[in-house]
């Protein structure tokens, strides 16, 4: 009599034998179709049995053979907010890869959440894309155990916390792009300098404000907390905090932003109030977005190269889905660039 053949790839796990779906289906209590649900990503099972089935097969370091005819030819795509031209350049990244490797992108958002929910992993675990891309984002346990057990590979693109040792990602030099924005300001002359960062629970926010920090710091000038304030990476928020930071009796002569589209918030923060950019007030952003160029007066920035990071991150995702190896701990970084525009000048009284 034919022993029975595992159903899945099983890699290592607490048992030194290999178990079939029958075992597995014994040890949980549930049939084997019912194991073969969750292995398909069906939704037809109940949240407790699915959670009780995926932790054995966890335990047992099951995962789907990596079996190119089983993918649907889509990369999915996932962002946590999803209504910016920073959005775009990052879209027009991994779209220039899944063209060119006959694949299609699936977009989602999770509605300004750093984590997606349950629901969008069982969908992903259905559609059976060849991987995963999540910007500014990242994946609870549960969720990165269910991708992993389906062989779906996933990387994340400027993540918004640590992602782990064992999670691959694509950032850049936030810290040295802060830097170097402050850098430039502290040599046109400017004593005095403010910053709008992002929300302060985004790795790549704390990272640039730090930057800024160190600049300051390096060069001998004070850090004074009140001119370092909060924003959300939008537009309203360069505006609103612009107003508090320039309707102070000892504004700054310069101002950096945690992104261009904070900055374009200030530049009407500035013209409301009567200033003049850059004889008034020097202004630096970040990622330099075409918009960059195109505003009067161009706006000096620190250069995030997103189509290059978004692209560099699909890449990867394809390169960890044909390799017969678990994810490997990857962690790229790629070069920031200050470009040197017509916002920034000596202060006005030099």
């Amino acid at each position: 009599m034919t022993s029975p053949q595992p159903a899945e790839t099983r890699t290592q796990g607490r048992s030194s034998q290999t178990a079939t779906l029958a075992e597995i289906a014994r040890e949980a209590g549930v049939s084997a179709p019912t194991v073969s649900k969750v292995l398909n990503g069906r939704a037809d099972v109940a949240p407790g049995t699915r959670s009780r089935v995926e932790g054995l097969l966890r335990a047992h370091g099951y995962r789907r053979r990596r079996a190119e005819a089983t993918r649907s030819p889509l990369i999915d795509l996932v962002f946590h907010e999803l209504e910016s031209a920073w959005a775009m350049e990052v879209i027009r990244g991994v779209e220039n890869v899944a063209r060119d490797a006959g694949l299609s992108v699936v977009l989602s958002e999770s509605a300004g959440r750093l984590t997606p929910g349950r629901t969008w992993a069982d969908q992903v675990a259905a559609r059976r894309p060849h991987g995963v891309v999540l910007v500014l984002s990242g994946l609870d346990e549960s969720g990165r155990a269910l991708l992993t057990s389906r062989s779906i590979p996933f990387v994340v693109m400027d993540p918004a916390g640590d992602p782990g040792t064992d999670v691959p990602s694509i950032g850049a030099t936030n810290w040295q792009g802060g830097l170097a924005a402050t850098r430039h300001l502290i040599e046109l002359g400017h004593t005095r300098i403010g910053a709008i960062s992002g929300p302060s629970r985004m790795m790549c926010s704390r990272a640039r404000v730090d930057g800024y920090r160190a600049a300051l710091e390096t060069a001998g000038l004070p850090v004074d907390p009140e001119l370092i304030v909060g924003g959300d990476f939008h537009h309203d928020a360069g505006y609103r905090q612009g107003l508090a930071l320039l309707r102070r009796e000892d504004r700054p002569t310069a101002i950096f932003t945690g992104n261009d589209l904070q900055a374009l918030g200030l530049y009407e923060a500035a013209r409301e109030l009567g200033l003049r950019i850059p004889e008034d007030l020097s202004v630096v952003g970040f990622d330099d977005l075409p918009l960059a160029r195109w505003v009067g007066p161009p706006l000096t920035t620190v250069r995030q190269p997103l189509t290059e990071m978004a692209e560099a991150a699909a890449k990867l995702v394809l390169d960890l889905g044909k390799g017969e190896d678990s994810q490997a701990a990857t962690r790229v970084e790629l070069a920031t660039s200050l470009v040197v525009r017509s916002s920034t000048a000596a202060p006005g009284g030099a």
